[in-house]
């Protein structure tokens, strides 16, 4: 299975995606990380456009290949990315679930974004004016809505998880034809 997390920064994707890979055995796959590699490396500097998830959708890929469940996670802020995810799990004929995680209380989501510390080696934060003006295009289909402004992570991971148990194939829910 490939499950696709995305939302703006500071919304808790990254706690959502690492509680989920430790509860269900997942490989975390996050762009951040990718990209900052790439930056790392000397080839480019921030930002460095489609690079990170490009090199995501190909590692993501060859992990549902071998079997494992990828739980992809990035900003995934155009319907061209998220397009290109679902590409992948299609690729791979593997389920595939989307998440958006939000945080609906603008005070919340300011002080996630304001107090939050970096956790990948010299990665960039964006600041909260950063944020507000990030390109980030409505989603125009049916996906998974975490919404962590007024729940903690384990309740989030909770929700998360009732959600993904209603889309995996079961013999009394099997998959789409």
């Amino acid at each position: 299975m490939l499950i696709v997390i995305g939302g703006l920064p500071a919304t808790g994707k990254t706690t959502l995606a690492r509680l989920l890979a430790a509860q269900i055995g997942g490989v975390h796959l996050r762009i951040d990380t990718i990209e900052q590699a790439i930056v790392r490396s000397g080839l480019a500097h921030h930002p460095i456009g489609p690079a990170g998830y490009v090199v995501g959708y190909a590692l993501a890929e060859e992990y549902l290949h071998q079997g494992l469940t990828v739980i992809a996670e990035s900003v995934n802020p155009l319907a061209v990315t998220r397009n290109s995810w679902r590409d992948v799990g299609v690729k791979a004929a593997v389920p595939v679930a989307e998440v958006e995680v939000i945080c609906s209380a603008p005070a919340e989501h300011r002080r996630r974004a304001t107090s939050r510390s970096v956790d990948v080696p010299d990665l960039p934060l964006p600041d909260w004016q950063q944020i507000l003006d990030r390109d980030y295009e409505p989603w125009d289909r049916e996906r998974i809505v975490i919404d962590t402004a007024q729940q903690d992570p384990q309740q989030s991971l909770a929700v998360l998880l009732r959600s993904l148990d209603d889309l995996r194939p079961t013999p009394h829910n099997p998959p789409p034809a």
